[in-house]
C-alpha cells in the first residue's frame, strides 16, 4: 500500500490494494444504480441546471430544494438570463432558502459564464475553479455530473463516508481530515475499467452519506461497502469523524416593530453591506451589540415611531447566533415619505420579497392571528 497525504500529523490516506479499490467502486456503484433517489436534477445533464441544484443543496434540505429548484429555473432558465437579472429579483426568487451569499455568488459566476464561456458552465476543471464563488466541491460536482469528467469532490457526506470507510481519525471539517479525504477522492475518481463513470461514482458517495452512512445511527447493515469499512470493524462508526468543538453561542436581543396602515405593513431594507445585505425586514432595533443587526432605526423613523403593546416573542438562529425578539405593535406619529429603503407592503406582496428569516416568521404569526392589530389607522 502506498501512503498519501501531507504533514507529519493528522489522518493520512493510505491507498488500498487494486482488488480492494475495485471492490469498493463496484459495490458502491451497483448500490447506487438500484437505490438512488429519483431527484429531478438527476434527470438532466444540463450543467447550468445541475449547478443551480448544487448551489441550493449546500446547507439546505433536499425537500426544500425540490420546491425551489424548478421555480428558479423557470424564472432564470439559463446562465445568461440569470446574469442579466436584477440582484433584487434573484434574491426574491431565493427568498426562504437562506444563506443569500450563495445567490449572489451564483449570479456573479453566471455573469462570467455568460460573458466569457458562451453561457455554458466550463467543462475544464481549472476554468470552473476560476469562476467567482465556485470552489473545489462545486466545480467537481458540476463537471463530473454534467460532463463525466474525472473531477474529485468532497462535501460533508463524502468526508464522513471516507473517514469511516478508510479509518481516517480526525475532527469533522478540519484541515488534516479534509486533505486526507481529497487525496482519497482523487485516487478513486481517477480509476477506470470497472464500468463506473465519474458521474455515478461521485453521486454514489454523496448518496451513501445522505441515506446510509448518516451522522447518527448509521445503517451499517444496509451499506454496500460495510465489509471494507474500518470504522465498522472498530465497533463505533458513529464516533467518526470526531465532532468539532462548538463555537460559543452569541446571544442577540431584538425589538421588532410592526406598523400597519390600511392593510399595509411597513418594511425596511437592510444595508447593502454585511449580513443579509439588501434583505427586507420589519423595522428592527438590536438591544445587544453583536453587530448582527442595525443598532438603531432609520432617521426617518426614529422620531416618529411610537411602540404600543407587545404582540409575541420569536426566536431564530443564524450560524452560532441565537436571536430572541420581542415583536411589538407600533404607530407612526405622522406621515412617512416612502424611499427605496422604507416602504409599505401588503402581506401577500411582502411574501414575494427577499425577506430575512425573522421577517418571514413575523409574517407567519401575523397571518395566523386573524384579528385587527391596530384598529382603523
Amino acid at each position: 500500500m502506498a501512503e498519501r497525504g501531507r504533514g507529519a500529523s493528522g489522518p493520512r490516506f493510505v491507498e488500498p490494494s487494486e482488488d480492494e479499490a475495485r471492490r469498493i467502486r463496484e459495490r458502491l456503484g451497483a448500490w447506487f444504480a438500484s437505490e438512488q433517489r429519483d431527484l429531478p436534477w438527476r434527470r438532466t445533464r444540463d450543467p447550468y441546471a445541475i449547478w443551480v441544484s448544487e448551489a441550493m443543496l449546500q446547507q439546505t434540505r433536499v425537500e426544500v430544494v425540490l420546491d425551489y429548484w424548478p421555480r428558479f429555473l423557470e424564472r432564470f432558465p439559463t446562465a445568461a438570463k440569470l446574469a442579466e437579472a436584477a440582484e433584487e429579483e434573484v434574491l426574491e426568487a431565493w427568498s426562504g432558502l437562506g444563506y443569500y451569499r450563495r445567490a449572489r455568488a451564483l449570479q456573479a459566476a453566471a455573469r462570467v459564464v455568460a460573458s466569457e464561456h458562451g453561457g455554458v458552465f466550463p467543462r475544464d476543471l481549472d476554468a470552473a475553479l476560476s469562476l467567482p464563488g465556485v470552489g473545489p466541491y462545486t466545480a467537481g460536482a458540476v463537471t463530473s455530473i454534467a460532463y463525466d469528467e474525472p473531477a474529485p469532490l468532497v462535501d460533508g457526506n463524502v468526508e464522513r463516508v471516507f473517514a469511516r470507510l478508510l479509518g481516517l481519525d480526525g475532527e469533522r471539517t478540519s484541515g488534516p481530515l479534509q486533505r486526507a479525504c481529497w487525496d482519497a477522492a482523487r485516487f478513486f475518481i481517477a480509476r477506470e475499467g470497472d464500468g463506473i463513470v465519474p458521474s455515478a461514482w461521485n453521486q454514489a458517495l454523496m448518496e451513501l452519506g445522505a441515506l446510509v452512512c448518516t451522522p447518527r445511527a448509521p445503517r451499517c447493515n444496509e451499506c454496500p461497502v460495510a465489509p471494507q469499512c474500518k470504522a465498522r470493524a472498530a465497533g463505533d462508526p458513529e464516533s467518526i469523524p470526531r465532532a468539532r468543538r462548538a463555537k460559543e453561542t452569541i446571544e442577540v436581543a431584538l425589538e421588532i416593530y410592526v406598523v400597519e396602515r390600511s392593510g399595509r405593513w411597513l418594511l425596511e431594507r437592510r444595508p447593502s453591506e454585511g449580513r443579509m445585505a439588501g434583505m427586507w425586514q420589519f423595522p428592527t432595533v438590536e438591544t445587544t451589540k453583536s453587530r448582527l443587526f442595525p443598532e438603531e432605526l432609520p432617521a426617518s423613523l426614529a422620531s416618529g415611531l411610537e411602540p404600543e403593546h407587545d404582540l409575541f416573542d420569536l426566536s431564530h438562529g443564524i450560524t452560532h447566533h441565537r436571536i430572541r425578539a420581542r415583536v411589538r405593535a407600533a404607530r407612526l406619529a405622522g406621515a412617512l415619505e416612502e424611499t427605496s429603503e422604507l416602504r409599505w407592503f401588503a402581506l401577500d406582496a411582502a411574501e414575494d420579497l427577499a425577506l430575512t428569516g425573522m421577517a418571514r416568521k413575523v409574517i407567519g404569526r401575523l397571518d395566523r392571528r386573524g384579528e385587527t392589530l391596530f384598529g382603523d389607522a
